[in-house]
């Protein structure tokens, strides 16, 4: 089955695809194929990491019918692209979660040894004690991989029941950081890394995740404070090394600190550069400088992460996008130019064309997958743009945007980029030439809007 559904490595890099999905799909990493299987470095994610995340459009509540009917779809309109890493987002072990609010109380659904399991009244196939191994084998038998969100840290009602940290004589409370709590979550306590027991504590939960069959862990409540929180951080490496089987470690929420940018990638594969983002044109804007600042720290297997993408249906099904077509465009544009993660956020249930074509651009997928040289150009207000070198050509991208409330004419001169004479232009997005350009590219863009383009030889 999982033959029928992928494109091959090189069938995708052919394509212009790289993604995840090209570069270590389940089943090859164990055989020591393209991607490795050591659990560190750019083996992890060797270009950014493409998938869908539950949370814009189920917040903390979908069910594992639900997972199950959206991880069909999505290999059925995304996986073919390279979208091919599936995350359950926050509060899989609440059985009383009902929206983007949290209870006051939790009550997480715990194992013997104060580790979070799926509360069996939403995934039932967990009720036998096998955690999230029958949902990750299904997502995998459709070619996928298989995500979840954790919390940093011990669960407070581990704590207080004072249950045991497997592998030590060590109970929950001997290890836990009282005085260090989320301030948006009350599920957890921080650990404190100097005690006896500490690291024990991590390499359970990950070696629970990793007999599940999980391949990527977003973890939630570590880049902020960054010092604060970095022994944890390093302890969720260590621990992922140490569990036997290769798991992406995504780290968020942000803003995580720029100047902590080599601690950062060294230990994570991705990280969030803001906050939740949300379909808000000055949310979008802001991403702008924010890409720039953190343009200097990527590398293959360390992604600056500009978080998911708020397009089709969201918020539990109440209501739509509020992006316009053009802000989309840019939304796009932006997170593939500068080679943010690309992880859809909208409910696939009621994924309608336009999003569909906006997500599945092979062209501009490419840039984002298969693109080297990245860097922004700072050559007006109200404009910004960025340039890129498809990998293995003399060829460049360019990304034109118009961040002003006006349509204008955005322009990049050609000596920018070290070109000389005239260059044939490809609209990316139109997917078709686009005449020639000498001396100077310059294209009408629309008020938040965006073109991308490649420039050939002429």
């Amino acid at each position: 089955m999982m033959d029928e559904v992928r494109l091959s490595r090189r069938a995708m890099l052919a394509a212009g695809l790289g993604g995840a999905a090209a570069a270590a799909v389940p089943g090859e990493a164990a055989q020591g194929g393209e991607g490795g299987t050591r659990a560190g470095g750019p083996s992890l994610a060797p270009r950014p990491p493409m998938g869908w995340n539950s949370w814009n459009s189920f917040a903390t509540t979908i069910t594992e019918a639900q997972a199950r009917e959206t991880a069909a779809i999505m290999r059925e309109k995304l996986l073919p692209h390279g979208y091919d890493v599936f995350t359950v987002d926050i509060q899989w072990y609440e059985p009383n979660a009902t929206s983007y609010e949290y209870n006051k109380v939790a009550t997480p659904t715990l194992d013997p040894h104060g580790r979070v399991i799926p509360a069996p009244n939403r995934f039932p196939s967990s009720a036998d004690g096998s955690g999230f191994t029958q949902l990750a084998a299904a997502v995998h038998a459709m070619g996928m991989r298989f995500g979840i969100h954790v919390m940093r840290g011990i669960p407070r009602e581990a704590v207080k029941r004072n249950l045991p940290v497997l592998g030590t004589s060590l109970r929950a409370a001997d290890v836990a950081d009282t005085s260090s709590t989320c301030p948006w979550n009350p599920d957890m306590y921080g650990v404190d890394m100097s005690k006896p027991g500490a690291q024990a504590y991590y390499d359970s939960i990950f070696a629970l995740y990793a007999s599940w069959g999980v391949d990527f862990v977003k973890m939630d409540d570590m880049s902020r404070p960054y010092d604060s929180h970095a022994p944890e951080i390093e302890a969720a490496h260590r621990a992922i090394q140490r569990c036997g089987r290769p798991i992406v470690l995504s780290l968020s929420p942000g803003e995580t600190p720029v100047p902590r940018g080599a601690h950062v990638r060294e230990y994570a594969q991705m990280w969030r550069i803001s906050d939740d983002f949300w379909d808000e044109w000055a949310m979008l804007e802001a991403q702008f400088t924010r890409l720039e600042n953190w343009n200097q720290w990527r590398r293959p297997g360390a992604w600056p992460d500009a978080d998911m993408l708020p397009l089709g249906r969201l918020a539990l099904g109440k209501r739509d996008t509020k992006f316009t077509p053009d802000e989309q465009r840019t939304l796009m544009t932006l997170w593939s130019i500068a080679r943010s993660p690309l992880i859809m956020g909208g409910d696939l249930r009621h994924l309608d064309a336009p999003t569909l074509a906006l997500l599945t651009n092979r062209e501009v997928l490419a840039v984002n997958q298969a693109s080297t040289d990245n860097r922004p150009h700072f050559i007006a207000d109200g404009t910004r743009i960025w340039s890129a070198r498809p990998e293995g050509s003399r060829d460049h991208y360019v990304a034109l945007f118009n961040t002003s409330d006006k349509a204008k004419e955005v322009a990049l001169p050609l000596r920018a980029l070290d070109v000389t004479g005239a260059v044939r232009v490809r609209d990316l997005w139109a997917g078709r030439d686009d005449g020639t350009a000498s001396g100077r590219l310059a294209r009408p863009i629309a008020s938040h809007g965006a073109g991308l383009y490649r420039l050939s030889a002429a």
